[in-house]
């Protein structure tokens, strides 16, 4: 299958477009403006309720007669490039596939060879989020504004924490299953020539059980080996620091050691500023870098999380690194002995994380229905991912039923090369939702090679289904042709046989905003249908019920500029709280309680809405390997950027053999 590169097939197609569109613009972007001025959000409200010298009102009546002046002289020029553009569609291509040109820093070839050298098997880690940027009048009603200047933070911070290295903490307590303030203190960057104080660092934090192989490294081998019963972290594990902390009575340490520490942290001195501006981003509150924020991994000041980028390698430290003082923040994994007896059946780490996890392999987004704020988003994510899938869907009347003004909102990113994609148009959207070309995008990536030469494949698959409340009906017959598409798929792009295979399936993974949960009353039959007959949710029970350490993705919008919520650490520690929920999740809905009454949530089932979902199998993989899950988190580093939390999960593909 030939993956397109343009929107178009001809040069002169693409020059007519940019020239329609052109004419189209200018009254797109004052129509949006004019809207925008009159849907404040709750951010700008407070702004000019705390400053008597805000004359919003007075500027709304200076710019509103300019608007409406410009917009109508606008629309003759509008309506010649609409009817240039519409007919244009029938020709547009699904989506545009765009690979880095940078060689320098392509390494999508490098990561196919990690097959041949990983014995036991190897993990690969997925990200989904909904990231709402929509053009700006219409993400004001989400509670959201700026949209160009969010997608490229949006962009910076999934990247930064995708990059950083991979710092695992596990910590062991008999009899509590919080972790202390103390036991997340930070671990100091060394001076040049001087490993005294990360040494003392870690002695003052752990009982000096050290494991750790290439830490800084983004692309090395991975070396891994089983896991024991006891829940053993793999040792050798790619880009991955292990620090190993037996605390004391509680989990808690000593006044003593804490002073030293963060005495120590303290006396590191700042890191260096980002070196991107932050002029653009500085005009909205979601993107201000408060103390403790570590949404963007250039903060000047370490929160209770952070620790340093530094290479350990045979208890050395790599100088090229020590000379660089960004203060890089840890991915915790939480495993206590009490959480491992409430859940004797779980057998893999959950938490909720301030970062999204270190090598992100693949990500799939939502919502990127901004075409301009697709392109800020796609060069930030370039510089972590070599392939992205971009502006899927379809425009006007061509391929759906309805006239469509957006396209579908999926984004996919990954660090392996991209093999086959398409995408399908659902043609049953209601509402609102029917102006969107929304739909599912499948995928199909190579993530490595046999000594024997057969490829070893993954299928990927992005949805957004139908949005508006007590559309059930319609949802599930988007789900029953999500099913039917993605076997088409797998069928179409299939180049084996049972007798003569010619690559091999290690996974097949679902993701996307499915705008239902696992709770409400209204979404039984969602919650019931066959799709979870044959795709696992690592975060359900059964039909209406979650496990307990399963949290709701759907934030509530009026909360999201709140001092307790807005920076990554802070929405982290309120999340991790039954109360911090109830008061900043949207909950399950019933028949006898409305979701928007938070006086009631105490009486629902669940921790909140997760209406975003990660979801995978095991039928149709290759029969002699095993995937698992070997952690869920879900990410807060997107805290006043969108009203959804992001989930991720890693997959370990087990070969059982020394070589697949």
């Amino acid at each position: 299958m030939v993956l397109y590169t343009s929107p178009f097939p001809n040069s002169f197609l693409s020059v007519l477009h940019s020239f329609s569109w052109g004419l189209i613009f200018p009254c797109y972007w004052l129509a949006d403006r004019l809207v925008g001025s009159f849907v404040p959000t709750t951010y700008e409200k407070r702004q000019r309720a705390d400053d008597p010298c805000y004359f919003h009102a007075l500027c709304i009546i200076i710019t509103t007669p300019i608007y409406l002046a410009l917009l109508v002289a606008s629309l003759p020029f509008a309506l010649i490039g609409f009817l240039l553009w519409s007919p244009l569609q029938s020709a547009r291509r699904p989506y545009i596939y765009s690979r880095l040109k940078d060689k320098n820093h392509a390494n999508g070839a490098t990561l196919l060879t990690e097959w041949k050298a990983a014995g036991s098997g190897k993990s690969f880690c997925f990200g989904s989020a909904n990231v709402c940027l929509l053009p700006d009048s219409l993400a004001r009603f989400n509670n959201v504004f700026n949209t160009q200047a969010r997608a490229k933070e949006i962009g910076r911070r999934i990247r930064n924490g995708a990059s950083r290295p991979q710092i695992k903490i596990y910590i062991d307590s008999p009899t509590n299953t919080s972790i202390s303030a103390a036991s997340f203190s930070s671990l100091v960057s060394p001076q040049a020539g001087d490993n005294r104080t990360v040494n003392a660092g870690i002695k003052r934090t752990t009982s000096m059980e050290y494991k750790g192989d290439n830490c800084g490294s983004n692309n090395g081998e991975e070396n891994r080996e089983d896991k024991g019963e006891s829940g053993e972290p793999h040792e050798g594990e790619e880009n991955t620091c292990i620090v190993r902390i037996n605390g004391e009575e509680n989990g808690h340490m000593s006044d003593t050691e804490t002073d030293t520490v963060n005495g120590q942290a303290r006396a590191s001195g700042p890191a260096e500023p980002s070196l991107e501006g932050d002029a653009e981003l500085s005009k909205t509150p979601n993107h201000k870098q408060k103390e403790g924020d570590s949404g963007s991994l250039d903060s000047c000041s370490a929160s209770r999380e952070s620790l340093v980028k530094v290479r350990v390698g045979d208890g050395t430290v790599d100088q090229s690194t020590v000379n660089n003082k960004l203060l890089y923040k840890a991915s915790i994994m939480k495993k206590t002995s009490v959480r491992k007896k409430k859940h004797t059946d779980e057998t893999f780490d959950h938490e909720i994380s301030a970062f999204f996890p270190a090598n992100l392999d693949f990500l799939c987004l939502q919502e990127v229905f901004d075409k301009r704020a697709a392109e800020k988003l796609k060069e930030q994510l370039h510089h972590y991912f070599e392939y992205i899938v971009y502006d899927v869907g379809v425009y006007s009347c061509h391929g759906c039923c309805s006239f469509k003004f957006v396209n579908s909102g999926l984004l996919f990113a990954s660090r392996y090369p991209v093999m086959d994609a398409a995408y399908h148009c659902y043609p049953n959207g209601r509402g609102m939702d029917s102006l969107a070309s929304k739909g599912a995008l499948f995928l199909k990536v190579q993530v490595g090679s046999t000594p024997q030469d057969q490829r070893i494949v993954g299928y990927i698959s992005c949805t957004h289904l139908q949005a508006i409340a007590g559309d059930t009906t319609v949802r599930c017959e988007q789900l029953d042709m999500l099913q039917d598409w993605l076997s088409e798929f797998r069928k179409s792009t299939s180049s084996s046989s049972t007798a003569n295979p010619e690559e091999l399936v290690a996974f097949d993974v679902l993701c996307g905003d499915l705008n239902f949960d696992n709770c409400s009353s209204e979404d039984k039959l969602e919650q019931q249908h066959s799709l979870f007959t044959h795709y696992k949710d690592p975060c359900r029970v059964g039909p209406g019920e979650d496990k307990p350490w399963a949290i709701g993705t759907l934030l509530d919008p009026e909360g999201l500029y709140d001092e307790e919520v807005c920076t990554p650490d802070n929405l982290q520690k309120v999340l991790e709280s039954e109360e911090g929920r109830k008061g900043y999740l949207v909950y399950p809905t019933s028949k006898n309680h409305s979701s928007s009454q938070k006086g009631r949530k105490a009486s629902l089932k669940g921790n909140g809405r997760r209406i975003d979902y990660m979801l995978y199998t095991e039928e149709g993989l290759y029969l002699e390997w095993k995937v698992e899950v070997e952690e869920f988190s879900f990410i807060t580093q997107l805290a006043g950027l969108t009203d959804h939390l992001p989930v991720a999960m890693r997959l370990m593909v087990s070969t059982g053999e020394d070589d697949p």
